[in-house]
């Protein structure tokens, strides 16, 4: 089981809701696309690692500090004597390496994934530096894509390809490794120093008179849905879930497109559209959130 766990990050979650709620431009779109693409393919990494029986403490998606630079880990392995950082890409179809660029069989430049390992490789020895960490650091790029193949190839690079990977699992997992306390004090504070909003973040322009409004399925997100008692049904897929929740689903999706607007129950009354009544909306807000402020001010945090 992994140490620190892989979420969800706010950016993609975003992306997720304007997805469904706004037509996204080819670039937004793409955009997105690519971010899903990426963090399925950590998951997909995230797989391999937990089936590790080597002693070691695994921690996914760091948002670190260093330098006054910014940088992120996708998953990083703290073993007795070394700490292995990886870059997993889900890169997918055919690709030339060269020594002054990583471009598609037909020609489109792509950033060499080694320029970033280099980086955060380099930000990250100086943290472990300053935190008087003494591990060896290792740093490879993971090409976790079955259908990914990368010519010319210098054999001294530290990627790992697909072909290579089920060795490469392998041989991380004959690593000689008994961790103690330091070891946890170190994971505890790489975690703790784990940035949860990103401090650049590319999001589309959207706002909330133009976004589309509505209550959606939890399972296949159609808005074609209605209450039926205490339930919101799905009349695409059949998906039932009980109206509290999904309100309360709803109103996290409110919060976090628009955290500078207050909750409250006119507010998701608008946002849900399908919940005709606004004391089930107060009620549930009342049950689940704090109140703030009084009558006709009043709010839910």
């Amino acid at each position: 089981m992994a140490y620190k766990a892989r979420s969800v990050s706010m950016v993609l979650k975003v992306l997720r809701i304007l997805n469904k709620r706004e037509k996204l431009t080819e670039d937004d779109l793409r955009y997105y696309q690519n971010q899903e693409k990426g963090f399925q393919g950590e998951l997909q990494f995230d797989k391999l690692t937990e089936k590790l029986q080597r002693d070691c403490h695994i921690l996914n998606d760091l948002q670190l500090d260093s330098s006054k630079s910014s940088f992120q880990l996708d998953s990083s392995l703290i073993f007795q004597d070394t700490l292995s950082l990886f870059e997993v890409k889900n890169f997918e179809g055919e690709y030339i390496y060269g020594a002054e660029y990583f471009k598609t069989i037909s020609g489109r430049d792509i950033q060499n994934p080694l320029d970033q390992l280099k980086r955060s490789k380099l930000l990250l020895s100086n943290l472990l530096q300053s935190l008087g960490s003494k591990l060896t650091l290792e740093a490879y790029v993971i090409f976790i894509n079955p259908q990914f193949t990368l010519f010319q190839t210098p054999p001294d690079l530290p990627f790992v390809l697909p072909t290579q990977l089920d060795n490469f699992m392998k041989k991380l997992d004959l690593k000689p490794s008994r961790l103690n306390q330091s070891h946890k004090n170190l994971a505890d504070k790489l975690i703790s120093l784990h940035q949860t909003v990103p401090p650049n973040i590319h999001l589309p322009a959207y706002k909330y008179e133009t976004i589309k409004k509505g209550m959606t399925c939890f399972g296949c997100e159609s808005f074609d849905v209605t209450v039926q008692g205490k339930k919101v049904v799905c009349l695409h897929c059949g998906c039932e879930e009980m109206v509290s929740s999904a309100i309360l689903r709803m109103v996290g999706e409110y919060k976090l497109l628009f955290p500078e607007r207050k909750i409250t129950t006119n507010e998701i009354h608008e946002w849900c559209r399908v919940v005709n009544s606004k004391k089930t909306i107060n009620r549930t807000l009342g049950k689940h959130l704090v109140s703030k402020g009084v009558h006709q001010w009043s709010y839910y945090e």
